[in-house]
């Protein structure tokens, strides 16, 4: 029985894992942007641009709350599913001026992106930094 236990997990032992929810803000319009770019001169902005049905963003997104632990209030945070809102996503690159990627992190202060990285590289990007 012990091994079935340690297969399928014990009640008794199995730690329950809330999933992490982060403040995010739907990206869905493209008047949504002019008001990002506006409030980047208060806050710093930050855009997740994730694609739902790729294996690899969908593990960086995993990561990427794992890893997310800015004071509240402290960034705006934006996601951005990029296939249900393709406009929104392309208005992104030419508004900012970066390359389209995906997964791609943007962070926008004063009116630009002051950084952004895309894949595996998200993580290494400390948001900290930014505030």
């Amino acid at each position: 029985m012990g091994l079935f236990n340690n297969l399928f997990g014990n009640k008794n032992i199995q730690e329950k894992r809330e999933a992490k929810e982060l403040p995010w803000i739907p990206l869905t319009s493209l008047e949504q942007l002019d008001e990002i770019k506006e409030k980047s001169l208060q806050k710093t902005q930050v855009i997740f641009k994730h694609s739902t049905t790729c294996g690899i963003s969908s593990m960086v997104m995993k990561r990427f709350k794992e890893a997310y632990d800015m004071p509240e209030n402290s960034v705006d945070l934006y996601y951005l599913d990029l296939l249900r809102f393709r406009e929104v996503s392309n208005e992104v690159g030419y508004k900012f001026q970066i390359i389209h990627e995906s997964p791609q992190l943007l962070i926008i202060k004063n009116e630009v992106v002051v950084a952004h990285e895309s894949h595996g590289a998200i993580s290494q990007l400390s948001l900290q930094k930014y505030i």
